[in-house]
């Protein structure tokens, strides 16, 4: 579990490798998260974006940006928390993603919050040196 806080904000991040999407014959390897965001802080907040940097194991690096996640603006009173999966896939048996999600208060102002670096390995690779 990769965890980062944020103005009382607690975002962690379960990864995992989806084997039965994957097609490692055609470079394809598929992964899977988890994702908890716990509002620790006194004032509501809402989700409003995301931006998601993912690196494969070639250095390649893509940006995703777009609103809310999985077709949410989660909107969180102080104590609750909100839980989605997602996944991408990577033309490498290994990558890296790290974020940030872009909050609002209820009296307008915006803020990033990030999202942990977390890295995404394959059975195959993993404890593997290059």
């Amino acid at each position: 579990m990769y965890t980062a806080i944020t103005r009382s904000i607690q975002v962690s991040v379960e990864p995992f490798y989806l084997a039965e999407q994957s097609e490692p014959e055609k470079e394809r390897w598929v992964f899977g998260y988890r994702v908890l965001i716990e509002n620790r802080g006194s004032e509501p907040v809402q989700l409003l974006t995301r931006h998601w940097r993912i690196t494969d194991g070639r250095g390649r690096m893509v940006e995703v940006r777009g609103e809310g996640v999985v077709g949410e603006q989660p909107r969180l009173e102080p104590g609750e928390s909100f839980q989605y999966t997602s996944g991408t896939p990577l033309p490498t048996p290994s990558g890296i993603m790290v974020g940030s999600y872009q909050m609002v208060t209820d009296g307008g102002e915006r803020f990033d919050i990030a999202i942990p670096a977390f890295s995404l390995d394959a059975p195959e690779v993993r404890g593997r040196v290059n």
